[in-house]
């Protein structure tokens, strides 16, 4: 019968809360829309419904009201991502995590599991975390005359897996964001789209067989300015999401070599 013979961190709460963020950024956006891209200034006569835009502030104005969530969607991406490199940067820990991982497995090959358990406290981090969580049960094991060789390969593999287990929603927190953002941003953009197109053909119903060229190019204008936004947010999204993807892949391929060599070397010397 299995024992616990160490009992696993417990989770950590980390990095920014992101409901009250993403209701900061979508305000900013606002803010920044209105105050700032709808002043007066920033088109012709001052007047901002009718007017001519005379910068490029104006122009993005007159992509109507989806704009400042698309724009809210950028701001977002930039927040969280920010967010994941530090997070990441911690879980590195305080040195390479090359260096370290190959330190690791150099100490377990002399068998000088204290020392092993040293330098995880200097690393710290999520890498350093899970081996000294399994390097200090691969001790306890070691003194343990109630299992067989087996069981405690199969108590050794457990520990490492709970604790690898609570390092991930640390690492991953706040991705969901980002991915979502990648595929929302462009249906979000498509409604700016589709409302701009609405303007453009009840200007041309209006017109009763004539085309008021200016109104319908505004509509036109609207559609192609919330399509721009949309792709761009969601291109910064695809691409910040696949980075950080990249960098917890990485981590993780980490953990888990250092987590086969521990049960390699534990093999090997009991």
């Amino acid at each position: 019968m299995e024992k616990n013979v160490s009992v696993p961190a417990k989770g950590k709460k980390g990095g920014i809360n992101p409901v009250i963020t993403m209701i900061v950024l979508i305000g900013l956006a606002m803010a920044i829309f209105y105050g700032l891209f709808g002043q007066p200034s920033n088109f012709e006569g001052g007047d901002t419904a009718k007017g001519h835009p005379l910068n490029f502030l104006g122009i993005i104005y007159k992509g109507g009201v989806i704009i400042p969530f698309l724009m809210s969607f950028f701001f977002m991406v930039i927040v969280f991502s920010i967010d994941r490199a530090i997070a990441l940067g911690k879980a590195k820990g305080a040195g390479s995590a090359d260096k370290f991982v190959n330190d690791i497995r150099a100490l377990l090959n002399k068998n000088e599991i204290n020392k092993a358990i040293e330098l995880c406290d200097k690393q710290k981090g999520s890498i350093g975390n899970v081996v000294k969580e399994g390097l200090t049960t691969y001790k306890a094991l070691e003194n343990d005359t109630t299992l067989n060789k087996e069981q405690k390969l199969a108590q050794l593999q457990k520990t490492l897996e709970e604790a690898t287990t609570l390092e991930m929603p640390t690492l991953e927190k706040n991705m969901t964001i980002i991915s979502t953002i990648a595929s929302v941003g462009t249906l979000i953009a498509l409604m700016g789209t589709v409302i701009g197109m609405i303007k453009s053909f009840f200007a041309l119903g209006e017109g009763g067989g004539s085309v008021d060229s200016a109104t319908l190019s505004v509509g036109i204008a609207e559609a192609l300015i919330n399509t721009g936004m949309g792709i761009g947010a969601s291109a910064f999204a695809i691409i910040a999401y696949a980075y950080f993807t990249s960098k917890i892949d990485d981590l993780t391929f980490k953990i888990d070599e250092v987590g086969m060599s521990i049960q390699q070397s534990f093999s090997a010397h009991n």
